[in-house]
């Protein structure tokens, strides 16, 4: 987006031009960046209408720059508030053994609506299999167990994280219910998809068709080819455990002393 004009005077009038235009453009929330030298612009525009009318403003400082994000979405999204990095995203493949179907859902704030996993961000303190389990039932209904990770996505310098590094953990989970009752708000779509089906069709996104295929892969050969199970040990703080994920081992070597 191009920079607004900044003065004490034409900011408020100039946001409020922009945000309406934002809304008619289907966006869900955008970034507002104050250079750090303009900061009192920040405080202008906090006691505008149109930061009340929207909604909750997420504030992030640093040397640099003031950014605060304006929802226009009756239900706030969870925004990252790490210096460095975004905290954990994860997406999760559930898939049904009995009939080798996958939950697969479609944003409703894409421009392309492709098919994807279902998944979100994790809560602080939180373990990986605890978010995956809990973003799938609140974005689909569906409630499940955790079973494995699947794969890790790592990038660098990537826009979608502010310039920052960003790691995306996809997990298998176990589905003990099957009535899908999804979030419309987040969600246009929601369906059981055959696994084979996801794993060919050009209608899915990049990283979900190939997970799908590993995941066919696991399915037809066994999952102790793919899976990257967790096992937990104390750590040397008394009374703190950590989780370690990595593939299985042989009881014999579990076991060794």
């Amino acid at each position: 987006q191009r920079p607004l004009a900044l003065s004490s005077g034409s900011l408020p009038r100039s946001l409020a031009g922009a945000v309406a235009r934002w809304r008619e453009e289907g966006r869900v929330a955008v970034w507002l960046r104050v250079p750090i030298l303009r900061s009192g612009f920040a405080a202008v525009g906090a006691g505008q209408a149109w930061a009340k009318a929207f909604g909750q403003v997420n504030k992030q400082i640093s040397v640099c720059e003031l950014m605060a994000a304006i929802f226009f979405f009756p239900v706030p999204l969870t925004l990252s508030r790490s210096g460095t990095h975004p905290k954990n995203t994860l997406s999760s493949a559930v898939l049904d053994e009995t009939t080798g179907k996958v939950l697969v859902v479609q944003d409703r704030n894409k421009t392309v609506n492709a098919w994807k996993f279902p998944g979100g961000l994790s809560n602080p303190g939180e373990d990986i299999g605890d978010t995956a389990v809990r973003e799938v039932f609140e974005e689909t209904g569906i409630k499940s167990e955790f079973k494995s990770i699947l794969s890790i996505r790592q990038q660098h310098k990537h826009p979608g994280a502010f310039g920052k590094s960003d790691m995306y953990i996809i997990c298998r989970l176990e589905p003990s219910s099957f009535n899908i009752t999804f979030c419309q708000q987040e969600c246009l779509r929601c369906e059981w998809m055959d696994l084979d089906e996801l794993a060919r069709t050009k209608d899915a996104t990049p990283i979900t068709s190939n997970v799908a295929k590993l995941l066919l892969y696991g399915y037809r050969e066994g999952f102790d080819k793919i899976d990257i199970t967790m096992r937990e040990f104390p750590a040397v703080y008394t009374g703190l455990f950590y989780k370690l994920y990595h593939r299985e081992l042989p009881e014999a070597y579990r076991n060794m002393t």
